[in-house]
């Protein structure tokens, strides 16, 4: 099967590689090539009370013909643009998988062939949408994806690699023929206009692979398998709810998240006594009253919200909560944050430094360093929880992400601000939208640490409680209301523009006008908080912090490169231990000198000027007597460059002996006469005293 999608065919083939998987598909463009497989388990466990999803998504470096650089050359643990591609495809598909299926799914993408021009990510998530839609897992209806860029003032579906390069957009839409259910953009300032008309095209072209698949499915595809489907008893849930209402109806309006939740606990508890009675045969199973639990939960906060307009924490639905922020919290830092909104907190943390502290990465489209980089840290006590403490997991790795590419459109020239730039994001308290808390403290970070940004931006998380014609967006949105809701619409600028958004959607129906809506209300939300971060910092810092390296560049023609870095890297390594400092040295001959002190950047600047600098004749220079001979002294007069002043040329009158008059180590005045063919100089002290 195959299907034109901006000027270019994808092919979807099945039948014949991994014929046991239960859904197996490859699909190609061009010469990039994924291989996308699909299998579940044969039965759930029966304390299971939601979709154990699991997708794997790996570039193969021999899909370029390329091998890994460092020791080992075996693909392992999952890069980071792995692990963020998995989190797209996964994001869109787990809401369409049918209510009640509980089985464990393993879905896997692997590029196996790429050809620098077909980006893999869509092709991954139709890939694996199409190995789901042909097996008997039973997948509501198929999700397709696209990748939408603004060149040239025109909007491209499925831009080659190198196109997007040139783009001000970088938007991956996925979604079903009808609706929307997974964005991810970023952008330069664009307009809320600009953005839904990305989001308009890129569906059309997915209505186009949709329909696609939904043929195919009817021609190559396995009856679903719904006989394992656990729908909810409705006398399960009348049940509990019968127990629960007196209880929830006010938990649920309780301000404070820790008091809710044990009110909340309460009411589960209060369930638990009476439907699953200790030592007794329960009447219902235990994963059903769980599931009757928290649907109860959700009945009774999202009516609170449509017929009310009132939020868990009293707020009406584009109230923003109360922000505090507290600048320079951390003395020793670089430039340090505490952003505080409402129940959310976090401690953001700038870090400067010279180009070897960028992050080195190594992807299909090949090598390179990152000096700006944003990690996020969401330890356990953020939520009072006890965890798991070691390598950040898949969320920690997205919302990073998100911030990062968020302040990226903020960030100075190299030229402008030649640091490499670190900024660290701690929450130390989460209650909903924690990573645009991250962006608001990052801002805020960067300008303490003396950054000249281009423009502060805030960001914000939307919600939407969606039932039939009613809905309510709601802005700033609460843990619950997350968990308990149907979108999470996150949107970072400035009152002019955006610069990420980012979009999960749990349901269908979701229209252009609801999301025209979302993105206006995010607008003035986040033009809100920006007021309250500009009033405790208005602009950036104009002296850095006493403890951070000064850097200062040079240029330098790219062929005396080799001079500085000396054979071996003798010369290099010479400088920046007599001087201390920190060199780093680009292929244009951009060189960026880092150091605690200026008196050490100085210094090193003098011997680099030294060692590049063009002897000129005529001139007169200050150099160093190295050797003495009978018939002349050698002298230093830069770095490397050394000649000879003949005994004629020392003096005005005539001298027998040149080591009664001069010593080695001693500095004199020469002037350059010539030089010859072979680059040796004839110098003159001589001509300096008739001078």
């Amino acid at each position: 099967m195959s299907v034109t999608i901006g000027g270019r065919e994808i092919t979807f083939e099945t039948g014949k590689i991994a014929r046991q998987a239960h859904g197996a598909v490859i699909v190609r463009c061009g010469e990039t090539m994924l291989l996308n497989t699909a299998c579940a388990a044969p039965a759930a466990d029966e304390q299971t009370d939601f979709l154990p999803l699991r997708v794997d998504y790996q570039e193969k470096f021999s899909a370029a013909g390329k091998t890994l650089g460092g020791f080992i050359k075996r693909e392992g643990r999952p890069t980071e643009r792995e692990t963020l591609v998995s989190r797209l495809i996964d994001r869109p598909l787990r809401p369409m998988f049918e209510d009640g299926y509980y089985n464990e799914v393993q879905a896997l993408s692997y590029v196996l062939s790429y050809d620098g021009l077909n980006v893999p990510e869509p092709l991954a998530i139709c890939g694996i949408s199409a190995a789901l839609v042909i097996s008997e897992i039973p997948l509501i209806k198929p999700v397709a994806a696209v990748r939408v860029g603004l060149i040239d003032g025109k909007f491209v579906v499925n831009p080659t690699a190198e196109q997007q390069k040139k783009s001000l957009l970088d938007l991956m839409l996925a979604g079903t023929e009808d609706a929307i259910l997974m964005i991810e953009g970023y952008c330069d300032f664009l307009t809320e206009a600009q953005v839904v008309e990305a989001i308009d095209i890129g569906h059309a072209a997915i209505k186009t692979i949709c329909e696609a698949l939904l043929k195919w499915q009817q021609q190559v595809g396995k009856p679903k398998n719904r006989s394992m489907l656990r729908k909810l008893p409705k006398e399960v849930f009348d049940a509990v709810d019968v127990i629960v209402k007196p209880l929830l109806e006010p938990a649920v309006r309780i301000p404070q998240k820790q008091k809710r939740e044990q009110a909340q606990n309460e009411a589960k508890s209060a369930v638990a006594k009476i439907l699953l009675p200790e030592g007794k045969e329960p009447k219902f199973k235990p994963s059903d009253v769980e599931r009757a639990l928290k649907k109860a939960t959700s009945k009774y906060m999202r009516e609170m919200i449509l017929t009310e307009s009132l939020r868990s924490d009293g707020r009406k639905l584009t109230d923003v909560r109360a922000i505090d922020v507290e600048q320079s919290l951390l003395p020793r830092a670089h430039g340090s944050s505490l952003f505080t909104r409402g129940e959310t907190q976090a401690l953001a943390v700038c870090t400067l430094g010279g180009g070897s502290m960028a992050q080195r990465f190594e992807t299909l489209h090949g090598e390179g360093a990152s000096s700006f980089y944003l990690q996020y840290f969401f330890p356990p006590y953020s939520v009072g929880e006890v965890g798991r403490i070691g390598a950040p997991g898949r969320r920690e790795v997205g919302h990073g992400k998100l911030a990062e590419r968020a302040l990226l459109a903020i960030l100075p020239t190299k030229e402008a601000f030649p640091y490499t730039i670190r900024l660290e994001s701690n929450i130390t308290e989460s209650n909903g939208s924690s990573s645009m808390a991250t962006v608001c403290g990052g801002c805020l970070a960067l300008m303490d640490a003396g950054v000249p940004i281009k423009r502060p931006v805030a960001g914000i998380a939307m919600g939407l409680i969606l039932e039939g014609d009613r809905y309510a967006i709601l802005s700033d949105i609460l843990g619950i209301e997350d968990a308990l809701g149907d979108m999470d619409f996150k949107v970072t600028g400035d009152k002019e523009g955006i610069t990420a958004f980012q979009m999960d959607i749990k349901v269908e129906g979701i229209t252009p006008a609801i999301m025209r809506a979302a993105l206006m209300q995010a607008r003035e939300g986040r033009i809100y908080i920006l007021e309250k971060m500009l009033q405790a910092c208005p602009k950036p810092r104009v002296e850095m912090s006493v403890y951070a390296p000064r850097i200062e560049t040079m240029q330098v023609k790219p062929s005396k490169i080799a001079v500085i870095i000396g054979p071996g890297g003798k010369q290099i390594r010479a400088i920046i231990e007599q001087t201390g400092v920190q060199i780093d040295i680009d292929d244009a001959g951009l060189i960026n000198i880092a150091s605690a002190t200026l008196e050490g950047i100085e210094k090193a600047k003098a011997i680099i000027n030294g060692l590049t600098a063009e002897v000129e004749i005529g001139r007169n220079y200050v150099g160093k007597v190295t050797s003495i001979v009978p018939f002349g002294v050698f002298v230093e007069i830069l770095p490397g460059r050394e000649g000879l002043c003949h005994i004629s040329e020392f003096d005005v009158a005539r001298i027998a002996n040149l080591s009664d008059h001069v010593k080695q180590g001693d500095e004199i005045t020469v002037r350059v006469l010539d030089i010859n063919e072979r680059g040796q100089l004839k110098l003159s002290r001589k001509a300096t005293l008739l001078a």
